[in-house]
């Protein structure tokens, strides 16, 4: 659990395309076994501290000649952003992919100041 008690909370949201890998025969679409995309994403503004981030998919197309495998998540989350993360595996195809994220943390508040 995170709990905030004394600065504003900010909620961040971001859409990104992963790959579209039907279009240029890319691994997704044509390889098979352990495959896996990263994509950094920098927040508009960064947060007080580390943020939450929730990562869903926004668009799949696959073909569905063999099970549908995958996992998405957030991972190096830091104030600043994070990586967006796909993995698939065995003979999964994945033609395109778009991951929907959305960031929940404090926010720095304009009475803060710093004591060094």
């Amino acid at each position: 659990m995170k709990l905030f008690t004394s600065h504003p909370v900010a909620i961040q949201q971001g859409d990104e395309a992963m790959f579209s890998d039907f279009e240029n025969d890319g691994d997704m679409w044509t390889g098979s076994g352990s495959r896996e995309r990263r994509k950094p994403v920098l927040f508009e503004q960064p947060f007080r501290s580390t943020p939450v981030v929730m990562v869903t998919i926004s668009l799949w197309d696959v073909d569905t000649g063999a099970a549908v495998r995958a996992e998405v998540k957030a991972e190096n989350a830091t104030p600043e952003g994070f990586d967006l993360v796909f993995r698939t595996w065995a003979d999964t195809r994945v033609a395109r992919l778009r991951l929907g994220w959305t960031a929940i943390g404090d926010m720095r508040n304009e009475d803060d100041w710093d004591v060094i």
